[in-house]
């Protein structure tokens, strides 16, 4: 190893010491027992609040290097803070798989999905990959990823939405508890982007309401009692008056 990159790789040692120390500092026991109320496990966790891994990670920045190395500590709270520090533009296929593999609780899921994924380049070609998953955190993966893209990329095109809702449609009868959950999120999000999409995911709703699988047949039934409230209707009625004039 050169003289250079036994240096690099000390300074980065000394910033992920430094994370952990912080991370220690903020950390609590009543929070650590806490997770489990979220069905999150806690055997490698310290017991930090979220609100504190992220402002550590608004402190930290963008630091793709220092994001994969605290992946690599397993630590619950080094992991959840590299979703807050990786980098979209240097994140790699390979990286994204290899890291949605070793997630085994939907928190990872979710906040790799709302501060890391859903800004890479590989991200929708992501949620078609992870959907035909038989693993169930990667499966959530998929979903949680579709349902994040319909809230943050303002500039995709309705029919990467409507190849979504494909996919929904797919996965509605897998009856585990995180898939489930995060396809209903998803066809909701999608229903409450634009009316077009609207029409779609309520046509779909309905669909899937009047299914035989109970499972199916719950994320429809959802999805319909949100998509079709006064609230939602109102808001994009209002949004396309907007964009109209």
């Amino acid at each position: 190893m050169t003289a250079k990159r036994t240096a690099v790789s000390s300074a980065l040692s000394e910033e992920v010491a430094a994370a952990y120390a912080w991370l220690k500092r903020h950390s609590s026991e009543a929070t650590r027992k806490g997770m489990a109320r979220y069905a999150i496990p806690s055997d490698n966790a310290l017991g930090v609040a979220m609100r504190d891994i992220k402002a550590l990670g608004k402190q930290l920045g963008t630091n793709h290097q220092l994001a994969a190395a605290l992946w690599d500590t397993g630590i619950y709270e080094a992991r959840m803070l590299a979703s807050f520090v990786g980098d979209p533009a240097r994140i790699t296929p390979g990286q994204m798989d290899r890291w949605c593999k070793d997630f085994d609780n939907w928190a990872y899921c979710d906040a790799m999905c709302f501060n890391l994924f859903d800004r890479t380049p590989h991200a929708w070609a992501k949620v078609t990959q992870w959907s035909a998953s038989k693993q169930e955190f990667v499966k959530r993966t998929a979903f949680a990823l579709l349902w994040s893209l319909s809230v943050h990329d303002k500039i995709a095109a309705d029919t990467l939405f409507l190849n979504g809702l494909a996919l929904i449609e797919k996965a509605a009868d897998d009856d585990r508890h995180f898939v489930k959950k995060a396809v209903n999120m998803a066809l909701r999000a999608i229903g409450k982007r634009n009316a077009k999409l609207h029409a779609a995911a309520v046509g779909l709703s309905h669909k899937l309401a009047a299914s035989t699988d109970p499972t199916a047949r719950w994320v429809g039934k959802d999805a319909v009692r949100e998509l079709t409230s006064p609230s939602v209707t109102r808001r994009l009625a209002g949004v396309a008056s907007r964009t109209s004039r």
